[in-house]
């Protein structure tokens, strides 16, 4: 009778341990890490805008991280430049006059779809900047020495709407409108009190790495 139970016993262990056995073999092995993709770029863009009632050329040049491809937090800076005939010959010489400046601050821009080859996403431009207003003959001179009074600073508040294409981990491709919102600058007697707000469209290149740190797939045991 107690060999009979012992052995009972021991059958039912070696189930036992046959059965975690197997389970064990099913599980499926997984990373408990946050998912987080992180990323970092260049960009360099072109703008065709309208500023103080002309057209204006603007270029820009940024530096970016992006987190899990859902937000961009970085740095921008925007130059400009228009040209107008001279109607005030009293004050420059030559044909043409213009206005020229930047600006440049915090840029943020929330993603949408980020994973896709095509995604949306909303960029912000939040800083200040410096205008100038001279006559072109004044730009040629190498001896004409620049004064602080030269210049204007303004308060700018740029939102827009992107087109973002992922052709690669590497390289992505922007396109989009912004619209500029500016406090006034005053640059008398040149030119009488006014603002720089303005559309703009425009078309950029960022050139990094979008998804580093990115996981690999995980195969299941079954």
């Amino acid at each position: 009778m107690k060999k009979l139970r012992i052995l009972a016993l021991a059958f039912i262990g070696i189930n036992a341990l046959n059965a975690q056995t197997d389970e064990t073999d099913n599980f499926v092995e997984f990373d408990d890490r946050k998912n987080v993709v992180h990323g970092v770029y260049v960009g360099l863009g072109g703008h065709y805008g309208r500023m103080d009632g002309e057209d204006t050329a603007l270029a820009t040049v940024k530096l970016a991280y992006v987190a899990n491809r859902q937000l961009e937090v970085g740095f921008a800076v925007t130059g400009f430049y228009n040209d107008r005939p001279n109607t005030q010959l009293n004050l420059f010489e030559g044909n043409k006059v213009i206005l020229a400046g930047g600006y440049g601050g915090f840029h943020l821009e929330p993603i949408l779809f980020g994973e896709r080859f095509i995604s949306v996403s909303f960029p912000t431009l939040i800083g200040g900047g410096a205008v100038t207003y001279r006559g072109i003959d004044t730009l040629e001179d190498d001896n004409v020495e620049w004064e602080e009074k030269d210049f204007d600073g303004f308060f700018v508040v740029e939102p827009g709407v992107n087109i973002l294409y992922n052709f690669s981990r590497f390289t992505q491709l922007e396109t989009g409108f912004r619209y500029r919102f500016t406090s006034d600058y005053d640059l008398s007697p040149f030119k009488e009190k006014g603002n720089l707000n303005g559309y703009s469209i425009m078309v950029g290149l960022k050139i990094g790495i979008f998804n580093m740190g990115r996981k690999k797939k995980i195969k299941d045991k079954f």
